[in-house]
């Protein structure tokens, strides 16, 4: 089954504190070549924490 073009774009953010990934994202890859790190609600935490770019 072929991927689609937005399959391609997908990243997980995963939480700093807890290790639990909790969100899917979409990034530019030619434009962004950082890791993205975003402030994101943690349901397992119960916080507002750091969460960043995970590997696939």
């Amino acid at each position: 089954m072929a991927d689609s073009k937005f399959s391609k774009n997908l990243i997980k953010l995963r939480c700093v504190k807890c290790k639990n990934t909790n969100y899917y994202t979409r990034k530019n890859k030619k434009l962004v070549e950082r890791k993205i790190e975003l402030s994101k609600f943690c349901r397992k935490c119960r916080a507002h924490t750091i969460h960043k770019e995970a590997k696939k």
